[in-house]
């Protein structure tokens, strides 16, 4: 077999590729207006959070934290959920929704956030906020297990299935984006625009990109609203982009409110994009336009300047979120390129399963290494002390000193990217994001070649 997977033999982590559940959650509560989250641990688990949120995207975010201290850790700090609730609400008076996210040390010393939740709806709400709309959603998030990966397709759910109400059908479809960048919900909106489909987008997130206004500074936060949530129950149909960000909330639609479901593909590149507008096509009965076979034509365009000259054979190390590596790896197939190591960064046991892996492991015709529960020292222990050569790595910068240690071209790609400049406005998905992944890979590759004097004249005028 050409293809294999297989788990990181090494029982310890060295550079972690992601960090833990509550930062999924977190990312998740932030798409929903009128929310500020709450996690139930230490301090720590909130600052260091909106910290990889706030260098990422260049902007502050609302997240509060119960900041549980020594004497919690060992008696029990529900108490400091209730004072967390009380304070949050009465700071700020538009909050609506308050998800009680639970951590490491709270989910150990097993405080009981359900409980808590329960107790404040039948006391605080009734006694001193009565009138006033507010949803508290328990969200178990261990960090001992999962990633930011399954932390925050856990969110989802529990956003959904909180709110989710059967009514009169809408006429929409839902969307369930994953973890994107703005730049990645603008191009699908446009997508969506010239189908003339009309969407729940879970979550609307354009707003992260927070202007800066005469009036003074605005906070980012998402855009979806509780009405959005309650009506994904009365969709034609659910697509979630993402099989493990977001399909366990459009499993649920389907379960519980006969909502039918599409998981995938991740739409990167040419041939994913395509079974995504056909996939609306189907559930919708609305014509893809001409707008967009003509955008399809440019994307195959731009793409074949690119392929026999200067990315074919090229060699590939992919690391990130499960879905969007493996969709980064059936765009570099299509693009001739090699994908030698694709890193799956959690304990996660289904990967073998994915019928995505599966088609690699039966088509894929030369040496590819799928490591499951990853570290980035697996990519570095390849490359120095196992001979493994690349020409290029795919990743976020948390792999920025593989790539400079080993002298080896690196596109930013993923979360966290904070060692380049506004690449959250990019997007990697749909005709466009097409574009703009193989042009940022050639012109990486290129610059590599210049530095090395790696064949440079062939960029000459010939």
């Amino acid at each position: 077999m050409f293809c294999e997977v297989k788990a990181k033999e090494r029982i310890g982590v060295i550079n972690p590729i992601f960090t833990c559940q509550p930062c999924g959650a977190q990312y998740a509560s932030i798409g929903i207006k009128e929310c500020i989250g709450i996690v139930h641990g230490g301090q720590g688990c909130v600052m260091f959070v909106r910290l990889l949120f706030s260098q990422h995207f260049k902007e502050s975010f609302e997240l509060a934290s119960s900041s549980l201290h020594e004497d919690g850790a060992v008696f029990g700090a529900t108490h400091r959920v209730e004072e967390a609730v009380d304070v949050l609400l009465m700071r700020y008076p538009h909050v609506k929704v308050i998800p009680i996210i639970s951590t490491c040390s709270t989910e150990v010393i097993g405080d009981d956030i359900d409980g808590v939740v329960l107790k404040l709806n039948n006391g605080l709400l009734k006694e001193k906020y009565a009138g006033r709309e507010v949803h508290l959603i328990p969200i178990h998030t261990p960090s001992f297990k999962g990633s930011q990966v399954t932390g925050y397709d856990v969110a989802v759910l529990d956003f959904v299935s909180h709110f989710a109400k059967k009514s009169e059908p809408n006429g929409k479809i839902n969307l369930i984006t994953g973890w994107v960048n703005p730049g990645d919900v603008t191009a699908l909106k446009h997508l969506l625009a010239e189908m003339q489909v009309p969407a729940t987008v879970l979550f609307e997130i354009e707003s992260f990109d927070s202007p800066l206004m005469p009036d003074g500074n605005h906070v980012s936060h998402g855009d979806t609203t509780i009405a959005d949530l309650t009506d994904t129950a009365n969709a034609l149909g659910t697509i979630a982009l993402n099989r493990y960000e977001g399909g366990k909330a459009a499993r649920y639609l389907e379960s519980e409110f006969d909502v039918p479901a599409v998981i995938g593909p991740t739409p990167i590149g040419i041939r994913n994009t395509d079974t995504f507008l056909h996939n609306l096509k189907k559930m919708t009965g609305k014509p893809i336009p001409e707008s967009l076979v003509r955008e399809r034509g440019i994307a195959i365009d731009a793409l074949t300047d690119l392929i026999h000259m200067f990315l074919a054979d090229k060699k590939v190390a992919i690391y990130g979120h499960p879905d969007l590596v493996i969709g980064l790896a059936q765009f570099c197939l299509d693009l001739e390129m090699k994908p030698v190591l694709l890193l799956l960064g959690d304990d996660n046991t289904s990967y073998p399963d994915d019928p995505r892996i599966i088609e690699l492991q039966k088509n894929v015709d030369y040496k590819m290494e799928i490591i499951t529960n990853a570290d980035l020292w697996e990519l570095e222990n390849r490359i120095k002390n196992e001979g493994l050569e690349l020409d290029l790595i795919l990743g976020h910068s948390k792999g920025r000193f593989v790539s400079i240690d080993n002298n080896i071209p690196m596109v930013r790609v993923g979360f966290p990217t904070y060692d380049r400049a506004g690449l959250y406005r990019h997007p990697v998905v749909g005709y466009a994001g097409a574009i703009w992944l193989a042009e940022a890979m050639a012109n990486t590759i290129f610059t590599d070649m210049e530095y090395k004097k790696n064949k440079e004249w062939v960029l000459n005028v010939w």
